[in-house]
Order: C-alpha cells, then sequence, then structure tokens
C-alpha cells in the first residue's frame, strides 16, 4: 500500500529536497507541496494524505496551527503530521506533540530517518528525534507539575501496562511484537485498549501519560 504524503516548507530547496528524498523511496509518494500553514492546511483536507511533513517556521500560519488544524483536539477525522525543524527547542516540540503530531524531526537527522518517521506515523507509531526524545519526553512530567494526570476509565491489565511502558521508551510496534513475544495485531489490541481508557489520540499522549503518572522516569 503506498503511503500518500504531503509537504510543507517555505523554503523551495528544502521542499523540493524532502520530496524528492521521499518519491525515491519504495511505497512512498509526494502528493503535494505547501508553501506556508494556510495553503498546507487547505491542501491536506482536499488530497487526505496518508501522511503531512510539515516545517515548523512557515509565514501566516506555522506548522504547529496547521497541525493543530488538523490533527488537534476536536479534529473528527485527525490526519497523521510529522514535524520537522531545523530548531531543537523545548517550546517547538512541546506546541508540536501538544498539537497531535506523531513525529518529530530536526532536518539534520537524514533521509533513513525521516523515511521511518514517515512510515511510522503512517503506521499508528511515532517517531521522535532520538537526540531530544528522552530530554523532551520527560519535561512533560515537569509541565504537568501541580496538576493530577488524567485517570483511566478502568484499570489498566497487566499486559496494557507492558505495552503501556514498552510505547513509553520509544519501541514501535514490530519491536513491542517482539519484546513481548506477542503479535503485531494483538499490540494493536492493546493499544486501543490503553487509548481508549485514557481518552488518548495516539501513541504520542500515552508516552507523556506513562511520564506523567511515574511509570517511566527520566
Amino acid at each position: 500500500m503506498t503511503i500518500r504524503v504531503l509537504v510543507a516548507d517555505d523554503q523551495e530547496i528544502i521542499r523540493t529536497g524532502l520530496s524528492m528524498i521521499l518519491g525515491v523511496q519504495p511505497g512512498i509518494e509526494v502528493v503535494g507541496q505547501a508553501a506556508d500553514g494556510h495553503e498546507a492546511v487547505e491542501l491536506a483536507r482536499r488530497l487526505r494524505p496518508d501522511v503531512c511533513l510539515f516545517d515548523i517556521r512557515m509565514p501566516g500560519l506555522d506548522g504547529i496551527g496547521a497541525t493543530r488544524a488538523l490533527a488537534g483536539p476536536g479534529v473528527a477525522d485527525p490526519l497523521a503530521v510529522v514535524v520537522i525543524t531545523t530548531f531543537d527547542l523545548d517550546e517547538y516540540v512541546h506546541g508540536a506533540l501538544k498539537a497531535g503530531a506523531r513525529g518529530f524531526l530536526l532536518k539534520d537527522a537524514g533521509p533513513e530517518l525521516l523515511v521511518q518517521a514517515i512510515r511510522a506515523a503512517a503506521d499508528g507509531d511515532a517517531l521522535i528525534a532520538p537526540k531530544i526524545t528522552a530530554r523532551l519526553l520527560a519535561a512533560f512530567s515537569d509541565t504537568s507539575l501541580g496538576r493530577p494526570p488524567a485517570q483511566p476509565t478502568e484499570p489498566l491489565t497487566s499486559r496494557e501496562e507492558e505495552v503501556l511502558i514498552t510505547v513509553a521508551r520509544g519501541r514501535t510496534n514490530s519491536e513491542i511484537a517482539t519484546d513481548l513475544h506477542i503479535s503485531l495485531s494483538t499490540v494493536k489490541t492493546h493499544l486501543t485498549a490503553v487509548m481508549t481508557k485514557l481518552g488518548a489520540r495516539n501513541r504520542v499522549e500515552l508516552v507523556m501519560w506513562a511520564y506523567e503518572t511515574g511509570r517511566v522516569s527520566r
């Protein structure tokens, strides 16, 4: 199945380069390009790509605003968004993930990690640049100090707890299946159950909750 991708970046050379890298990958097709956030949102709503790849700094509407419009709270049918930026700034990462992004990459990540992030987002996984993953996800536990974390509608089973912790450690669905000696479909079933119990929209929110509740520490 071909993964259809929309690329948005205000710099034409970057936009073209990202499109070229993705366009030569088997199973990936770039279906549109946008030069700003407003155009990106319009194209995304019209084309319904499997994954949107958005730069953060864009004129008019930035990448975080575009992500929120397409994947944020209240969006009935959210799209998968991966945010990419030159800047390793905490507020950018926090803003992107809170807006509903499924991935966060730095532009120096390299083609291999870029492709991994696109494939992960299309599969419902989340990939965040390794150099900032631990620092930033752990920081969510700090920002939540002073308010109790959300409580599940019913207790998680022991297997659901295991799946949650492996997700929080950055493992993909396939890796979780191998680690826990269960099938990929079983992993997805457990993830769906955990997200339902926590009212989470995606696995990034599961990771944040795991840190907030002390299930995983920095």
